[in-house]
């Protein structure tokens, strides 16, 4: 009994210890923005998840696509059901991990400019990306940040010829989460 009592200790203790390099985010915030000859649009969510591994350098962002809120109603009604295809396609979702980790070493406090390569799944394509980020430790605190551009074909979402000047073939993504333990 007091063998398996000590192998309980040891591995409840190491998986503690374990844990503590895990951080994870409940309202990380999305935004994007895609410039035009006609107009300029912009869609913003704090709806998304995220947890990082400080020691591995794990990265997973999730974010449910009709939770973007847009100045206009007509054009996230147009976004969610014509192009982003919301019923269909839910969610964005990225799974990565910070190249190269212990380079940076995430643990010290600092901000840590980052590279960091992974797959995003967005509108049912799978893409590989690999791009510059910032990881700020502070006092325990880890905020991570992001822009990127994103080119629209390759996640196979159509822009109709009609609205061709009104929506950019390119958008920028931002990425910001604030992480707890």
């Amino acid at each position: 009994m007091k063998r398996m009592l000590l192998i309980l200790g040891i591995v409840l203790g190491t998986v503690n210890v374990f844990a503590q390099d895990i951080y994870s985010c409940r309202n990380a915030s999305f935004s994007f923005f895609s410039s035009a000859p006609m107009e300029d649009i912009e869609a913003k969510t704090d709806k998304g998840v995220s947890a990082i591994n400080l020691k591995t350098g794990a990265v997973y962002f999730k974010v449910p696509v009709n939770t973007f809120q847009f100045r206009k109603k007509l054009m996230q009604e147009h976004f969610n059901e014509n192009y982003l295809e919301t019923d269909k396609y839910p969610y964005a979702e990225f799974k990565g991990k910070v190249v190269e980790p212990d380079a940076a070493n995430l643990s010290k406090d600092g901000t840590h400019d980052v590279m960091v390569e992974g797959v995003l799944s967005l509108h049912g394509v799978d893409k590989t990306y690999r791009e510059k980020g910032t990881i700020t430790v502070q006092n325990g605190q880890v905020i991570s940040a992001s822009k990127f551009n994103v080119k629209l074909a390759d996640h196979k979402i159509k822009i109709p010829t009609l609205v061709i000047k009104n929506i950019a073939e390119v958008v920028e993504v931002t990425v910001k989460a604030t992480y707890a333990r």
